[in-house]
């Protein structure tokens, strides 16, 4: 069975993908993490955007399409299951939670 469809790139990242070249020519010797930092300063910068947000709205719905897909073909189980992973983490919290609960209704019980 073929595995879940990645999430699409989001316009900032399509962009930087393209640019990233020339941000290497302009800047020789530059950093990857510097490569990143100058994207970002370029973007914000960036007065039209519209180009690369229709992509990235094209990318997402190309990837919803294929997720629909994908768990038409019975890959909705390994979600489903991914998922639920996913809301047992809150649960442990609740439960972090719930003993500072008990240890609020200590201080009371000493109080009086």
């Amino acid at each position: 069975m073929a595995d879940k469809p990645k999430r699409p790139l989001s316009a900032y990242m399509l962009w930087l993908n393209s640019a990233r070249e020339s941000i290497k020519r302009e800047n020789p010797g530059i950093k990857v993490t510097e490569v990143a930092k100058r994207g970002g300063e370029l973007w914000r910068a960036m007065k039209d955007k519209s180009e690369w947000e229709a992509k990235a709205a094209k990318a997402k719905d190309d990837y919803d399409r294929a997720v629909k897909e994908f768990e038409a073909n019975g890959g909705g189980g390994g979600a489903a299951n991914g998922g639920a992973k996913k809301r047992a983490k809150p649960v442990k919290k609740a439960s972090k939670k719930s003993k500072k609960d008990e240890s609020d209704e200590d201080d009371d019980d000493e109080s009086e």
